[in-house]
């Protein structure tokens, strides 16, 4: 489990950028299978 934010109101940024991250890392893993498949 990930530690609390210290400061609460910038704990939406961080889910935010946390989700941008993941998206981000989804995106190439799916660039990468599509090139790895042809």
């Amino acid at each position: 489990m990930p530690v609390l934010e210290p400061n609460p109101q910038n704990g939406q940024k961080t889910l935010l950028t946390i989700l941008g991250v993941m998206l981000g890392i989804t995106a190439v893993i799916a660039v990468i299978a599509s090139l790895a498949a042809r």
